[in-house]
């Protein structure tokens, strides 16, 4: 039984890709070419582990912060198994019904692996710090049914700074990998200094072209199918701010952290290492909380957006009170209403906020009171929009601005 509830997530991403076509190109397509800024970040990154277990653990880069003279970080982590035969035959269906072949077959296995997997329950994972002197386990509760497992550790500030200094880091970034029976898994944290300059970052249509606006076809054909593109520049924008702290905000799925992260940060995207704060979809329907997920889904995404990314970078700035932060994103959904409302609130410690302009919103004409007070980057061409998404994003301005008009006299309309 928890298998077939386990599958309907799965299931539903098959069907949109059976009534699309991977071999067909999105339109309007932005941002080509490769980005010749893509490799001026020098990679310190490490790339995930091989599987050589039954299970794997996905850790989720995270970040430690000072207080009362010790460090605090929370692990977050996943605990999965691959079902090899579902693979093959999800596999078989983009095949058959969507006409993929060559790389896309490849990026579409690769990229809904983890969709497919199993979520391993009850299970108790050890991890150690890469090169402790003293080989100290750290014990996580046990998994809940979706195979998440967490704990909140402390570090007195000297063990934190010890450990730093023995795996020859310079940039505040500690390994630990998973010791436990069974298990295979790598996992990143930075300790974090109570002074700087923060980065909060987005990802689709920010730092990686997916075109959320034209729809749920192009969508799942760039996230699914297609070769990952950089946006242009950003990469680029990003070396130049140094040494600065990057987080990756995103209300897309844990369960693609994987894919994300071999392109944008150890991969040709060329993006500063960060940590990735996403927003995990049970698939178990017996959870509440996966009923509520895919209702809200069902009617748009762009609330649980909203509410994941207030939610995660206001924890960030609580944090880290003295920090100041640049927040980047795009006009594509809700991150210039998602930003404005951060800034309403904990406007001292915003520094800056970028918006990639994929809409054309700042344009005169269009619709410049979203933007703001942001520095605009412009996309030429802008993304296509949707009718629908156009509707779910014009009721969701008008939550923040009920005295304005959303106007659609910027982006070109999709072709129906």
């Amino acid at each position: 039984m928890k298998l077939i509830y386990s599958l309907i997530l799965t299931t539903t991403i098959v069907n949109a890709l059976v009534l699309s076509n991977c071999t067909k190109p999105s339109v309007p397509a932005p941002d080509k070419g490769t980005d010749p800024a893509a490799n001026i970040i020098k990679k310190t990154a490490p790339a995930r582990l091989p599987l050589i277990t039954e299970e794997e653990v996905t850790f989720y880069p995270t970040y430690g912060y000072q207080k009362d003279g010790k460090w605090n970080i929370h692990l977050r982590g996943w605990v999965h198994e691959n079902r090899e035969h579902l693979n093959k035959f999800l596999t078989k269906v983009a095949e058959v019904k969507n006409k993929c072949s060559g790389t896309e077959i490849s990026n579409f296995q690769s990229r809904s692996d983890d969709f497919e997997d199993d979520d391993k329950s009850f299970e108790t994972v050890i991890v150690k710090f890469d090169s402790d002197p003293e080989d100290t386990p750290y014990t996580f509760k046990r998994s809940a049914s979706v195979g998440i497992v967490e704990i909140d550790l402390t570090l007195p500030d000297e063990k934190g700074r010890q450990l730093l200094d023995k795996q020859g880091s310079t940039n505040g970034w500690l390994t630990f990998r998973a010791v436990s029976k069974d298990h295979t898994g790598l996992g990143r944290v930075r300790l974090i200094e109570s002074e700087g300059i923060s980065v909060v970052s987005d990802i689709d249509d920010t730092i990686k072209v997916t075109e959320i606006p034209a729809g749920q076809d192009v969508v799942l054909r760039n996230t699914f199918c297609h070769d990952f593109k950089a946006a242009l520049e950003m990469a680029r924008m990003y070396a130049e701010l140094g040494d600065a702290a990057f987080h990756y905000v995103s209300g897309g799925p844990e369960q693609m952290f994987g894919p994300l992260y071999d392109f944008l940060i150890v991969g040709p995207g060329g993006f500063p290492e960060g940590t990735f704060h996403l927003k995990f979809f049970p698939k178990n329907l017996l959870s509440s909380e996966a009923r509520e997920n895919l209702k809200r889904l069902a009617a748009g995404s762009l609330e649980i957006t909203f509410e994941h990314k207030v939610k995660e970078i206001t924890a960030l700035m609580k944090n880290f009170p003295n920090r100041q932060f640049i927040l980047v994103g795009d006009s594509g959904e809700v991150d210039p209403e998602v930003y404005n409302e951060i800034r309403s609130v904990r406007g001292g410690q915003v520094k800056e906020i970028w918006i990639r302009d994929v809409l054309n919103d700042a344009e005169a004409s269009a619709n410049p009171y979203r933007l703001e007070g942001m520095k605009v980057i412009k996309v030429s061409p802008a993304v296509c929009i949707e009718e629908k998404h156009f509707d779910r994003l014009s009721a969701r301005v008008k939550q923040t601005y009920p005295s304005k008009e959303y106007k659609r006299n910027a982006a070109p309309p999709c072709n129906q």
